[in-house]
């Protein structure tokens, strides 16, 4: 009987290992503490319900950056809409916000009945602005896009030609008015097909110094004024209207100011790029990922355009229409693999914590910076991460604050679909793993009580703790597709409000509290 019981005991044990210590240790290295303080008088932001976005653009297989070509067939115009795991994968957000658009839309023709002109692809041709001459969209692949997102359940914005019509100096003015005559052909075929538009975006990085092409804040207000003019008179008399939005560039604030200044009913969101990580080809790429202090710099922008709202007198939102960290591509093994996550998930934070409603990660495919694989479709690690952000974040941000070592990084939001509140806690540290308590002010109810005596964690490692694994391990399970190319479950471990989170080094994990009841959570 005794030789049994200490069977049982050392079963026990074993089970608690396998389950708890193997996933939360990783490295070996120190261990430190540290506290999460959450204020949850109030919240600080409110982002949409669905903060989660991602991008689809229009580049063609032969768009090569730094000698490596790594688009492949993700164009709008070439992807593949019948690989079941890239449905899966959109239909796992219930929904997944798709911005439609990037550097080349400025040059598409859309086929409609109006547009005389054949309707040919984009050839590369290096005289041309942006490397590339213009390209169609033919009303039979429209189609079948639209087809696609109604199945797979996304909410569209289509980034519409801003260029139609102007005339472009030898400095990249463009100047003269916008000839909306196409994108309105396209508008309502749109109507009357019955596809649901939730945006139309106007035009990709003309404003300021514009890249490649620039739109003066005056005549881009005047445009978007016109587009908002089609937009109320086709969709008359629908209950819902989709979003004008405008202009999708980097952010220059005296432009902005201007522009902004100039659309105080014309304008719904206002949709900011960022690429804060520098070039592709950049060595220092992973080590500017992995430094906390480099990528708080990156707040700035989100900073500056929330301070540009509160002070004019639109009603207007802040997107960011378009982040793909490393501009040109992104860089292999790098911002598609596990140590991406570093700069993106900080990226979501930062960008709630001032009001965002919306971020759209560029891309959902194409490029190295794709959450799923440009060649397979499989899923890359920042999948995962997005994908469990838009199931436990909810809406109302919280200001949070970290104090312990200077590598952790930490964000709560309130809960999504449920009580308490959810946390994110990211360790930079290479070989320190941390124990964090949570404390909280303002909160209503007693944080241990019966029948409620746990709190859900998620934690997430790299594979063979290598930083440019392009696979994922959750709670000591790696991350893979079903047979049927089917998003796998992500199943929380459930730990005693008593224990500290143990966030393992290089890693990252969410939290779900339950038992933490404040103020600004409660409807």
């Amino acid at each position: 009987m005794c030789m049994l019981f200490k069977l049982v005991l050392l079963y026990l044990w074993v089970h608690w290992v396998n389950q708890g210590s193997d996933f939360v240790t990783g490295r070996s290295g120190n261990v430190t503490s540290g506290t999460v303080f959450v204020n949850g008088t109030a919240s600080i932001g409110k982002t949409d319900d669905n903060f989660i976005c991602a991008t689809l653009d229009w580049w063609a297989p032969n768009k090569c950056d730094y000698g490596t070509c790594s688009w492949e067939r993700s164009s709008l115009l070439n992807l593949d809409l019948s690989n079941p795991i890239l449905l899966n994968a959109i239909k796992a957000f219930s929904p997944l916000k798709i911005r439609m658009g990037g550097t080349l839309q400025d040059k598409v023709i859309y086929e409609t009945k109006d547009d005389k002109s054949p309707c040919a692809p984009f050839v590369k041709n290096s005289s041309e602005m942006f490397g590339f001459s213009k390209g169609c969209l033919p009303m039979s692949r429209w189609d079948q896009l639209n087809v696609f997102f109604k199945k797979a359940g996304a909410m569209v914005v289509f980034g519409l030609n801003a260029l139609n019509g102007k005339t472009i100096g030898s400095d990249g003015s463009a100047t003269g008015a916008w000839n909306s005559s196409n994108a309105e052909s396209l508008i309502r075929y749109t109507v009357n097909k019955g596809y649901s538009i939730h945006g139309w975006e106007l035009g990709n990085e003309l404003c300021g110094t514009g890249v490649g092409a620039k739109v003066a804040p005056d005549q881009y207000a005047s445009d978007v004024k016109s587009l908002e003019n089609i937009v109320q008179n086709i969709y008359r008399g629908f209950e819902v209207k989709p979003l004008v939005i405008a202009p999708g560039g980097f952010i220059d604030t005296n432009w902005f100011a201007q522009f902004i200044q100039r659309t105080p009913k014309s304008l719904q969101v206002v949709t900011q790029h960022i690429y804060n990580l520098g070039p592709g080809n950049d060595n220092q790429l992973i080590n500017n990922i992995l430094d906390p202090s480099y990528l708080d710099g990156g707040a700035q922008p989100f900073r500056d355009l929330e301070a540009i709202l509160k002070n004019s007198a639109t009603p207007a939102v802040a997107w960011v229409g378009e982040a793909g960290g490393a501009y040109n591509s992104g860089q292999n093994l790098v911002t598609n693999s596990f140590v991406n996550a570093f700069w993106y998930l900080g990226q979501l934070g930062m960008a709630s914590s001032y009001d965002t409603k919306t971020y759209c990660r560029q891309t959902l495919i194409g490029g190295n910076y794709g959450l799923l694989d440009t060649a397979t479709f499989v899923p890359n690690p920042d999948y995962y991460g997005a994908l469990l952000w838009h199931r436990l974040m909810g809406s109302n941000v919280l200001s949070t604050s970290f104090s312990g070592t200077t590598g952790v990084r930490a964000y709560a939001h309130c809960s999504k679909q449920s009580q308490g509140i959810s946390l994110l806690l990211i360790n930079f540290n290479a070989n320190i793993s941390v124990n964090v308590r949570v404390v909280t002010d303002g909160e209503q109810a007693p944080r241990v009580k019966l029948g409620n005596t746990s709190r859900e964690e998620y934690h997430f490692t790299a594979k063979d703790e290598n930083l440019h694994s392009q696979k994922v391990v959750l709670n000591g399970k790696i991350l893979a597709l079903n047979s049927s190319g089917g998003i796998p479950p992500m199943e929380p471990v459930n730990r005693s409000m008593t224990d500290p989170i143990i966030v393992a080094p290089f890693s990252y994990v969410f939290s779900h509290i339950s038992s933490i009841i404040l103020p600004a959570c409660i409807n």
